[in-house]
């Protein structure tokens, strides 16, 4: 997966197409990402205890699901356009991200 944590992405295909934020979590496995502000849903959850005197409180939590990998696009850092990645090796044979739109590398 060429996308990590901390990165800047842009949704390219869905409900919230047009959206920057950050990538917050990579799910290799899935091939999913979870993207600041992006795909935010509802979950109903009932108070729990949680192994102490005290409760975890219950009611209505919102959070950011996972979406396709596939449905974002990085942002390139000095162009601030969408981009695809690629890789190629430095001097020292190290694995370097690159922008395919302006051949720069991505840190």
């Amino acid at each position: 997966m060429r996308i990590k944590v901390g990165d800047e992405v842009e949704v390219v295909s869905g409900n919230y197409k047009g959206t920057r934020g950050t990538v917050q979590r990579v799910l290799p496995k899935e091939n999913r990402v979870v993207v600041a502000g992006v795909n935010m849903v509802k979950k109903h959850q009932r108070p729990r205890p949680t192994g102490g005197r005290t409760q975890a409180q219950g009611g209505i939590i919102e959070f950011e699901a996972p979406i396709s990998a596939s449905n974002v696009m990085l942002v390139c850092p000095e162009t601030g356009e969408p981009t695809r990645v690629g890789i190629r090796r430095d001097e020292d044979g190290n694995r370097v991200r690159f922008s395919k739109k302006s051949g720069n590398p991505i840190s």
